[in-house]
């Protein structure tokens, strides 16, 4: 029950990690998804760098639409983080248990948050495509959950599902590198848990390690991140790059070509340093707050399961 009681304990504060790490860098994850939508046609382009999808909000009095999608944007991160954690958290002790091993070896590793991530991608998917539909539309004219879903057939609802897949060897790259990194700063003044709370780094360290591992993980990741981007983004994007059909079924391929043809090779890390401004600050407040989180609900869990013990224990002898 002790496994179970700490996978959960894991996947609780890392859905809280990032519900709030979500929230507070939104604005930012909206004009960065809206810049790496945009596809150079025909030697125009709208957005020429980040700070032009900020003024398009400032200029047209929409600054609020910068929020368009938060709420499906923080449902799905928060059940998204869940799974992953709680997932990874399971798979991980399972391994160490049928293996007899003490910890993960590198490959290990990357196999347990691969599952993880997969797990979580199926699941998800569908709050993920409609979180960056809402975001690439116009501002101001984006719409509910269940509007964007429902004006869609079901399997659309999972475009970009093949590279979401694939990008599941961004956070297996990412928390293989943290915890690394982690047990080597640990190394020295870990002792015996066997009772006691999981060891956590503090918050400097857990943030500073956060930025490293999701940076290394993104500038790997980053061409499937952004042919995926595009895959999702609403139609009115696709509108303005003058294609004659532009709800025909958008693929990896397609994407791909698109980015090459019109772009070249420099195109396939358009909104590079965006993304990794975005996502390092995202990943390491999440595992910063989660850090703490979890030793805290740790604590709780272990207090709460000594006084159910203990009235156990006093009906027994009444």
């Amino acid at each position: 029950m002790g496994v179970d009681l700490e996978s959960l304990s894991e996947a609780t504060s890392g859905a809280v990690g990032a519900l709030l790490s979500t929230t507070i860098l939104y604005p930012l994850d909206t004009c960065k998804t809206k810049y790496q939508a945009e596809v150079q046609a025909q030697g125009h382009q709208k957005y020429r760098n980040l700070t032009d999808v900020l003024w398009e909000a400032i200029s047209t009095r929409q600054v609020l639409s910068l929020y368009q999608g938060l709420g499906t944007k923080n449902l799905q991160s928060f059940i998204s983080q869940f799974i992953y954690f709680y997932g990874y958290s399971y798979f991980k002790r399972l391994y160490l248990e049928k293996s007899g091993s003490k910890s993960l070896g590198t490959t290990a590793n990357l196999f347990v948050a691969a599952a993880a991530g997969a797990c979580t991608a199926i699941v998800t998917q569908p709050l993920d495509t409609a979180s960056s539909r809402m975001q690439t539309s116009e501002f101001g004219k984006s719409k509910g959950l269940l509007e964007t879903l429902s004006g869609r057939s079901w399997s659309e609802a999972f475009d970009g599902l093949g590279i979401s897949l694939l990008l599941t060897s961004n956070p297996s790259i990412q928390y293989t590198v943290f915890d690394q990194l982690k047990e080597r700063l640990l190394k020295n003044n870990q002792g015996n848990p066997s009772e006691s709370a999981p060891v956590a780094l503090s918050a400097f360290n857990a943030f500073v390690l956060g930025a490293v591992s999701k940076s290394i993980a993104t500038c790997i990741t980053y061409p499937a991140i952004r042919c995926k981007v595009m895959i999702q983004a609403s139609d009115s994007e696709s509108e303005e790059t003058k294609n004659p059909n532009p709800k025909a079924k958008k693929t990896i391929t397609s994407a791909l070509y698109t980015i090459w043809k019109r772009e070249g090779l420099l195109g396939f890390f358009k909104g590079l340093q965006a993304q990794i401004l975005k996502t390092v600050l995202s990943s390491a407040l999440l595992l910063m707050i989660k850090e703490k989180i979890t030793r805290s609900t740790w604590v709780l869990i272990l207090a709460l399961r000594r006084y159910l013990l203990v009235s156990r224990s006093l009906l027994k002898t009444a």
